[in-house]
């Protein structure tokens, strides 16, 4: 299989991982539920695991990486921590349902800084015409339909200059790109594991610029005589018992992503233009991707003139090629970018992805677009 569909989950992974993962299940625990050698193996990990992302991603305190369920999770507790029914709130024209959904549940007042698909400076206009008067600003760094990276440092320093708290989504970008919270600022910045960071499914992080409410209630292994939750991070937002062999496997793609972090960018780069390269001379095939290649990475979405996604989607993987076809949880950035009668075939890539494969991929789609029915 060819697999092109690491923007929902990363399939090829290092063997690390898995191994990591078998080796928390066959000798640990639970961290904070007893002074014994598996429940102390179990919190040796967990902390190492939130080490690692708080080196990767310039956090001075790693009791400040909170692990949830995955970016949704995160985004969840984010959202109502600063958002209060009524609250007007800015979001990009791009997010996810895992923005949108839970400020809808809220009762947000929404304001949508609308900016055209691949164009940076219009998106920080956008922006800094909505800012004003709102309580706070959710934005994803990179569109997990279109791969276009938004301007997320200049968009946070906006919001840093008029007192705007900030969520980041890095569902997409976070072990891809650079993401420094140092520099960011934000209030919060939710991820999943298993994407970019390479570990497995029901993992994610929230790192915490500000405290934030609870989102769960319940045991966290501490100050177990009081009924409310700690006020210390990270427990504050961890009730219940944590997914060792996840955050294990978590913490191998961590350091597997860590030293190669800017050689992943690159490949990725690498990958995304052979990729359009190979597949714009398809006269069948309409590309959403930047010309100038400088506001894109990990995601091509594409739409064939004469097969709806869904049928193209599902003829390549008859074909071993993994896509996805429709619109990707994201309803708000298909209607910005013009797709959201049609949807999209969405092709995202893996730092394991050789160029014989992506050569592959685009032979596969050329012989399926071109052959009559």
């Amino acid at each position: 299989m060819i697999y092109l569909d690491s923007a929902a989950t990363s399939f090829l992974k290092p063997p690390a991982v898995r191994h990591a993962v078998l080796g928390a299940m066959q000798h640990m625990t639970s961290p904070g539920r007893g002074g014994h050698r598996l429940a102390m193996a179990a919190a040796e990990t967990v902390y190492r695991c939130r080490q690692e992302a708080a080196a990767l991603f310039r956090m001075e305190d790693p009791s400040r990486v909170v692990f949830t369920l995955n970016a949704t999770h995160a985004l969840n507790i984010a959202i109502r921590s600063l958002i209060k029914p009524g609250d007007a709130v800015v979001i990009s024209c791009w997010e996810h349902n895992a923005v949108t959904r839970p400020l809808h549940a809220l009762g947000a007042k929404v304001r949508v800084a609308r900016g055209r698909l691949f164009d940076p400076e219009s998106v920080l206009d956008a922006f800094r015409k909505a800012l004003p008067g709102s309580k706070a600003a959710v934005c994803t760094h990179v569109s997990n339909v279109f791969g276009f990276v938004l301007p997320i440092g200049e968009i946070a320093a906006l919001c840093y200059d008029a007192g705007v708290p900030l969520i980041v989504d890095a569902a997409q970008s976070a072990g891809v790109l650079d993401v420094d919270m140092t520099q960011l600022r934000a209030a919060f910045l939710a991820m999943p594991g298993h994407k970019g960071l390479l570990g497995p499914q029901g993992t994610g992080l929230l790192l915490c610029g500000a405290d934030g409410a609870p989102l769960l209630y319940g045991g966290t292994g501490s100050n177990s005589r009081e009924q409310i939750m700690p006020e210390t991070l990270p427990d504050r937002h961890e009730a219940g018992t944590h997914n060792v062999p996840g955050i294990a496997g978590l913490a191998a793609g961590l350091e597997f992503v860590a030293p190669r972090r800017a050689r992943i960018e690159a490949i990725d780069q690498d990958r995304l233009r052979q990729l359009i390269a190979g597949l714009r001379r398809i006269d069948d095939l309409e590309l959403f991707y930047d010309p100038e290649g400088r506001s894109q990475c990990g995601v091509l979405s594409l739409r064939s003139r004469s097969v709806d996604c869904e049928t193209l989607a599902s003829r390549l993987a008859d074909r071993g090629v993994a896509v996805r076809g429709g619109l990707h949880c994201a309803p708000l950035a298909h209607e910005s970018g013009g797709t959201l009668e049609t949807g999209t075939v969405r092709l995202s890539l893996s730092p394991f992805l050789s160029p014989r494969e992506i050569d592959g991929a685009a032979a596969i789609m050329r012989d399926i677009c071109t052959k009559k029915d």
